[in-house]
């Protein structure tokens, strides 16, 4: 019995002795076979993965070259996200690995010239048996270097670099290690994260958070004597890169999301000015609805525009600046078409609101009975979830000779244009037996640069067959319509073709634009750029003197003046054709 409890003893003191002993002989052989470890850390660590489909940066393409040159001083920039070979911006391209036979030596530093910038410059490779003293030394400069800046907030940017510098660190520990300097780096890290979410500028630390900055530079000190191999370094860092980098373009596509979003809703302040004109029209008398100088309407002596639109105030903007800015105002008569749910709210702006000397005249699309449900079911069919596409009032545009038969002329405006000069000019035109006259946007100079093949199927035999690639484009807006040519041509049954053909086979996108292109192929006339300037929807970078010298100013693109959304700059040439003082926008709550 005594010799049972003595062994018992024994195998007791065994099994103490082997759990002291072999956590020591595995950190021991753990140190030895790090540079292993640091190339293999991305597939034993749980916390980084890489992208299948990363782009292709800088960096991973020096390391994976033979002979290595120092890049541009900058992180990373926008270009520098697109491959090698020329791909889309949508295309999704593979990360190049960098050779097993080397290791790279990565070390921060500053531009001494601009210190708003940190760099990540790429050294050149270094054999595995190089001396380790050398990347101590690399490592030392890392550690001290960030005390020589002089401009700026430093202890900031001071901050933020030890932040980056000590994840990195943390990514390398093994999973589970719970070491006083992975604890001392991870309470370092949560502190410096809470204030800089609270601080940007060194004027707001305290003077006792001097010394945590102390503190985290000691420890990441201690890190680089555990970690001395750089091209572990140097593949941590490229990691939290790749994981940046999905973060951002996660951000570009919901902050996109939302532009597309906010751009198909309807303002509060417009759905309230809609219920209260309509509310104000039906408590109206019969006689009272009714329009002046409407025995002009069909006379071909008069300047006849029109508008096709749902939105009260953009109508409203369309009017008064080609009214307010025409020689002859009396001599205009506008022609304006909504859907019967509008009908009430844009009358009764109009009739609050007169136009001056101008007639003008508002019609519901669902009074034209010609206009046949057959048509309006093959919008429908088009592959769009964009209203502004399948839209009736966008494709009634090609049914102007049915819509005003009495007419011979007339300019249609799209409703997000601001007509900034006399336009009387335009209808002298000499039309040369074309149909329509338009601004080409077909030079490559241009802004407004569109291709035939980007909205047409030149795949298709039919579309090859009949249209040329190279086609000069154009834009629509502000288009003259010689209306008795057109009756001529009989372009409305070429129209209603393509769009039923539209509905077997991909023909062209959704939307008015390429069936334009397509019914009014080879019926266009040119007209001086300066009549129609496009662009100022999407595109902030639209010279100044050349949105002063337009006759009429186009918002085309998402980003329209009467949203929240649109472009600040442009807001003003908008803006100034709406009396915000009036009581329904007041009580609606719509400024300027």
């Amino acid at each position: 019995m005594k010799n049972i409890r003595r062994w018992q003893r024994i195998m007791i003191l065994v099994m103490l002795s082997i759990t002291v002993l072999a956590p020591i002989l595995f950190v021991s052989r753990r140190l030895k076979t790090l540079s292993f470890v640091g190339k293999k850390f991305m597939e034993d660590s749980p916390a980084i993965k890489y992208r299948t489909q990363a782009v292709t940066l800088n960096a991973a393409e020096q390391e994976a070259s033979q002979n290595l040159t120092e890049p541009k001083p900058v992180v990373y920039e926008e270009k520098d996200f697109n491959s090698a070979n020329g791909g889309a911006s949508d295309e999704k391209h593979s990360s190049k690995q960098s050779k097993s036979d080397a290791d790279t030596t990565i070390f921060l530093s500053q531009n001494d010239t601009n210190h708003e910038r940190k760099k990540v410059l790429i050294k050149s490779s270094v054999k595995l048996n190089a001396d380790k003293s050398n990347a101590r030394r690399f490592q030392h400069n890392q550690n001290t270097q960030f005390h020589a800046q002089k401009l700026g907030d430093v202890k900031i940017k001071e901050m933020k670099d030890q932040l980056i510098r000590a994840k990195a660190y943390l990514h390398m520990t093994p999973p589970g290690s719970n070491s006083q300097l992975v604890k001392e780096l991870k309470l370092l890290s949560k502190e410096m994260e809470r204030v800089l979410d609270e601080v940007t500028m060194d004027a707001d630390l305290s003077r006792s958070f001097t010394h945590k900055i102390k503190a985290m530079e000691l420890s990441l000190l201690k890190a680089s004597r555990v970690h001395p191999e750089c091209s572990a370094m140097a593949a941590k860092l490229r990691a939290l890169t790749y994981h940046a980098e999905d973060q951002v373009q996660m951000q570009k596509n919901q902050a996109s999301y939302l532009i597309l979003l906010a751009g198909r809703t309807t303002p509060k302040g417009l759905h309230c000015l809609s219920m209260r004109l309509t509310s104000e029209y039906f408590a109206l008398q019969p006689e009272q609805r009714e329009f002046d100088n409407q025995e002009n309407l069909n006379d071909p002596d008069f300047y006849h525009y029109a508008v096709f639109s749902d939105n009260v105030l953009a109508c409203a903007v369309v009017v008064n600046s080609t009214v307010s800015t025409s020689m002859n105002p009396e001599k205009i008569v506008f022609h304006v078409v909504t859907d019967s749910l509008n009908l009430p709210a844009i009358s009764m702006w109009f009739l609050s609101n007169p136009p001056g000397k101008a007639a003008i005249h508002v019609q519901s699309i669902d009074n034209f009975e010609w206009l046949s449900s057959k048509y309006n079911s093959t919008l429908k069919k088009q592959n769009s979830y964009d209203p502004r596409f399948t839209s009736a009032l966008n494709h009634l545009r090609f049914y102007l000779p049915d819509v005003f038969p009495g007419l011979e002329k007339i300019i249609l405006f799209d409703h997000d244009v601001v007509v900034q000069r006399d336009l009387s000019q335009i209808w002298r035109a000499n039309m040369h037996g074309k149909v329509i006259g338009v601004v080409e946007t077909c030079k490559k100079s241009d802004h407004s640069f569109i291709q035939m093949n980007m909205y047409i199927n030149f795949s298709d035999p039919f579309v090859a067959r009949r249209f040329d690639r190279r086609a000069c484009t154009w834009a629509f807006g502000m288009n003259l319509f010689d209306l008795t040519r057109w009756r001529k041509l009989n372009l409305t049954a070429l129209y209603h073709r393509y769009l039923y053909l539209g509905e077997t086979r991909p023909l062209w996108k959704a939307g008015s634009l390429p069936l334009g292109w397509a019914t009014f192929y080879n019926h266009t006339m040119a007209l001086n750029k300066r009549w129609h300037v496009l662009g100022l929807g999407y595109d902030p970078t639209i010279r100044q003197d050349v949105v002063d010298k337009g006759a009429v100013i186009h918002y085309d693109g998402i980003m329209k003046p009467w949203l929240d959304i649109g472009i600040r700059r442009y807001k003003g040439y908008w803006n100034k054709h709406v009396n915000f003082n009036l009581p329904y926008l007041q009580q609606c709550n719509i400024h300027e």
